[in-house]
C-alpha cells in the first residue's frame, strides 16, 4: 500500500518512503533510491524542472507527484487548491504539468478554473526549453490554438474553432508577425484560401489550386494515419501532445480585411 507524504506544499507518493519510515534496514533498489533522492530534492526546492504551476510557498495549494505509464520517476504533477468555506470546502485541480519525454523537465502545462474546466495550455513540442504551442479554452473546450512552427519564439500559425470544428487557419509565411495566408473551413472541409501577395495585410488572390493541394495533402495524411493505426493493431502510440487537448468550441476572431479582386 502506498502512502502520501506532504511537506512544504508537495505531496509525494513512494513505497520506499513507507519502508524507511517503518524502520526497514534493507536498502531500496538503485532505481528506487534515485527516485527518492529526486523526490527529496523537489521537496527541498532543488532541481529546476521548469515548472509553470504555481504552488511553492502557497499554503492553500498542494502538489501531487505521480509517475505515468513507462516512467520510473514522477513525471506528472497535479496542483490542487482549497476552495469554499466550512463544510463546503474542497480541493479542485487548478494546474497539471507533464514531462512527456522523461528528461526531468516539464514540457506541457494546463490550467483549470474552479469548475475543473480547462483554461489555457502551453507546450514545448520539440523539447528545446521554449514554449511553442499555446491553446486557449472557452467553456472548457478549445477555441484558439497558436503554433510556433519555426521555433523562433513567436506564433506564426493561428487556428480558430467554433462548435467543435475548425473554421479558420491564419499563417505568417514571411515572418513579419502578421497573417498573409488564410484558410477557411466548413464542416472541417477546406472551402477557400486567401493569399496576401504583397504582405500589406489584405487578401490579393483567392487561390483555388491551393485549396485542391491542401485537400489532397489532408487526404494523404488521413490515409497514412489509418494505415499506421492498422499496423499497430488499431492502437495509436504517437505521443502527440495534441491528444491532451479537449474538443473545440468558442468564438472566432474576425479575419483581416480582404480586397475584392
Amino acid at each position: 500500500m502506498k502512502k502520501g507524504l506532504f511537506q512544504g506544499g508537495l505531496v509525494l507518493t513512494s513505497t520506499s518512503l513507507l519502508g524507511v519510515g517503518c524502520g526497514s534496514s534493507k536498502p531500496p533498489p538503485a532505481d528506487q533510491a534515485a527516485l527518492d533522492s529526486r523526490m527529496r530534492m523537489m521537496v527541498d526546492g532543488g532541481g529546476n524542472d521548469q515548472s509553470r504551476c504555481e504552488f511553492r510557498g502557497r499554503a492553500d495549494r498542494e502538489a501531487v507527484e505521480t509517475a505515468g505509464p513507462g516512467a520510473v520517476q514522477p513525471n506528472v504533477r497535479r496542483v490542487y487548491q482549497m476552495v469554499g468555506t466550512g463544510e463546503s470546502m474542497h480541493k479542485v485541480l487548478v494546474c497539471r504539468e507533464i514531462d512527456t519525454n522523461l528528461d526531468g523537465v516539464k514540457d506541457i502545462v494546463r490550467t483549470y478554473n474552479d469548475k475543473g474546466e480547462s483554461l489555457h495550455e502551453q507546450a514545448d513540442t520539440n523539447y528545446d526549453g521554449r514554449i511553442d504551442t499555446w491553446i486557449t479554452f472557452a467553456g472548457g473546450r478549445i477555441s484558439k490554438e497558436e503554433l510556433d512552427s519555426n521555433f523562433d519564439g513567436n506564433p506564426d500559425v493561428w487556428k480558430y474553432y467554433v462548435g467543435g470544428q475548425l473554421v479558420r487557419i491564419q499563417r505568417d509565411t514571411n515572418g513579419d508577425g502578421r497573417p498573409d495566408h488564410w484558410e477557411f473551413y466548413n464542416a472541417n472541409k477546406l472551402e477557400r484560401v486567401g493569399v496576401d501577395v504583397d504582405f500589406d495585410g489584405h487578401v490579393d488572390r483567392w487561390d483555388h489550386d491551393e485549396v485542391a493541394r491542401l485537400a489532397s495533402e489532408a487526404a494523404e495524411r488521413d490515409l497514412g494515419a489509418k494505415t499506421a493505426a492498422m499496423a499497430d493493431g488499431g492502437v495509436a502510440a504517437t505521443g502527440d501532445l495534441s491528444k491532451l487537448s479537449a474538443p473545440a468550441d468558442a468564438g472566432v476572431v474576425s479575419a483581416s480585411k480582404r480586397k475584392k479582386k
